[in-house]
Order: C-alpha cells, then structure tokens, then sequence
C-alpha cells in the first residue's frame, strides 16, 4: 500500500433534538484508508457509523472537517470527488423485470458509458460478479444472493477508486455469501481497489480487513489491523452463559467482580440468546471477561448457581474481534 486515497480530518456533524437542543451525532472522527486497502467501520446503532460514511458519500454536509477522496476534497470538489466513488447499498436497488444484463446496461448509461465503452463495463462486471452464465435472465428470477451480486456490481460499473459496501452478505444463503467476500478480496488484491466495508458479522470483518475502525457515541474510540485490536484485550477469554433467567441483579455482577480478581468485565443480556441449544426457552445471556477464563470457570458457576442463574450451556472463546467490540463498547454490534 503506497499512500492514502481517502483522508478523513476531523469530520464532525450536528443535528438540532426536538426541544431545539444541538448535539453531536459525530464529533471530530479522522482516519485514512489506503490505496488498495479493505477499511471496516463498525458501530452499535445510532453510534454515528452512517451518519460518517453519509459525509464522505457526500449525502451530508459536515457541519466541520472534511474528507478527501484521491485528493479532492468533498466539500469543495463534490462532483469530482463522487464519480472517484462507489456505493452499494444495502438496500437491493434494481429493476426485477429487466435481466441482469439490462440492469447493468441501465445503471452503466446513468454513469454516462455508452458503445464500446459501455459493453466493455458490463461485461467484465458480469464476469467479476461471477454472473455470465445468468445475465440474460429477469431479476424477479433471482434468489437474494444473486439480486445481491448484480447490485454490487452496479457500484463497480464505472471503476471506482472507492467502494462502500453497506452490508453486501445481509439475509443471504452461505454461498452466495462466500462469493461476494471472494469479490470483495478480487477488488483489493487484483483491482488494488480501496473498499469501506460495514458489516454486523464480525467474522466476515475479520477475515477480510486490513484496518478496522471504532466508532461510538459519534467518536473513533480505536483503530488498527485485527491483530492490533485484539492486544488491547490481552489474554482475556470471553466466558458466555446462557442462562435460564431472564434477569441478573447488579450485586451478583459486582459479587463475581470482587470475589473473582480475574474477571475484568461482566455484562447481562436479558434477550432469547443466540445458542440453538437455549432456542426453546426465554434464556439471558451472561457474558464474562477474565483473564485465564478457564480458570475462574468454576467459581462463576458455584456464584451463579448460587444465585438461582440456571446455566444452560457455557461457552469460552479466545480473544477476537467480536471481544474487542464488546470490551470498547459495553454493547453488541447489534446494539
């Protein structure tokens, strides 16, 4: 990677509450992306993830900073800076009655391709996207996944030095999902294309970035490669609970904080959890950090039986990106 394409410098944008209140949804975010780089930006709901990505998309006018795409700046060049930009949506933004064929033709012609140019665009798209045999069937014929495919590829139609994919594997088969990210990693390593990636499914983020970025509460609390990220939670297994009850008092918390010096962390959700085995019941889940977790295992099972917890099932994983999220944040990404 030679040098930036994209410099972000202290973005900031503000918004007006009912009551006439001005508040920050974002406040001095900066960062870079690399020339061919695969930059994920992540965030809890209502963090100030979109409202980031809306100003450098030029969708928002910042209301200080500016971000820069290959030098122009999206402020002062708009126009040059968007066509240096593609977006996919995460939304399915096409017309079910055409084929894939027409869709790409249609989208290329509002990119102002035309003739040879034009047939050129769609066809290496049609192969990028891994749809040539399918390109001359109707939309309305495709699953999800496809559908998904042929909008990523009207993002890609104009040769973008940038694309923002807003959660392209959302609600599709795992083929198909295979498939896009096998696109995604085409884009940077063949195309040294740089990509701004989102996505709630951390290990897709952590198999395909270079850098990932932290947004909460309208702030960039860390940033590096997943590697970097994972060292700030050190050693600390992730120990989760599924619990029979739906609630865990706050003294039982800080009971396994104080008797349990290596726990640094404890967090209760109270929804159904995500373990398939707990799926027929109204479980909560308990998730614990502790350095050495294997270790404090059975004294968070002697506390939490002892409180009447009823632990259903428990699983320990090793640090990863999905622990750095929760330890920075205090919430899932879902959140």
């Amino acid at each position: 990677m030679q040098s930036a394409l994209v410099r972000v410098l202290e973005l900031s944008k503000t918004f007006k509450r009912n009551g006439g209140e001005t508040f920050f949804a974002v406040k001095d975010v900066s960062f870079d992306i690399q020339r061919g780089e695969i930059f994920s930006l992540l965030g809890p709901n209502g963090a100030g993830k979109t409202t980031t990505i809306s100003m450098i998309s030029g969708l928002l006018t910042p209301t200080k900073g500016d971000a820069t795409i290959d030098g122009h700046s999206i402020t002062k060049e708009p126009l040059v800076a968007k066509r240096l930009l593609g977006v996919v949506p995460q939304e399915i933004a096409l017309y079910p009655a055409l084929s894939a064929r027409q869709n790409l033709e249609f989208f290329g012609k509002l990119y102002g391709l035309r003739g040879g140019g034009l047939k050129r665009a769609v066809d290496e798209t049609l192969d990028l996207i891994d749809l040539k045999d399918r390109q001359k069937d109707k939309l309305e014929h495709f699953s999800g996944g496809m559908k998904r495919r042929v909008n990523i590829g009207v993002g890609l139609l104009h040769k973008p030095q940038l694309i923002y994919m807003d959660e392209p594997t959302v609600g599709i088969d795992p083929q198909n999902r295979r498939r896009i990210l096998d696109t995604v990693l085409r884009l940077r390593d063949e195309m040294k294309m740089s990509v701004l990636y989102t996505s709630h499914l951390m290990e897709e983020v952590q198999e395909i970035s270079n850098r990932v970025g932290i947004i909460d509460h309208g702030q960039l609390i860390a940033m590096g490669t997943v590697g970097e990220l994972i060292q700030k939670v050190g050693e600390e297994d992730r120990l989760i609970f599924t619990l029979e009850s739906d609630r865990v008092d706050e003294n039982i918390i800080q009971r396994l904080k104080s008797e349990i010096p290596t726990i640094t962390s404890a967090q209760f959700d109270p929804r159904a959890s995500d373990n398939p085995d707990a799926a027929s019941m109204s479980a909560g889940k308990l998730t614990v950090f502790a350095t050495r977790g294997r270790k404090a295992l059975p004294d968070i099972i002697r506390i939490a039986n002892e409180a009447g917890l009823g632990i259903v099932s428990v699983e320990v994983r090793e640090p990863d990106l999905e622990a750095v999220f929760l330890h920075l944040t205090g919430r899932a990404l879902r959140d």
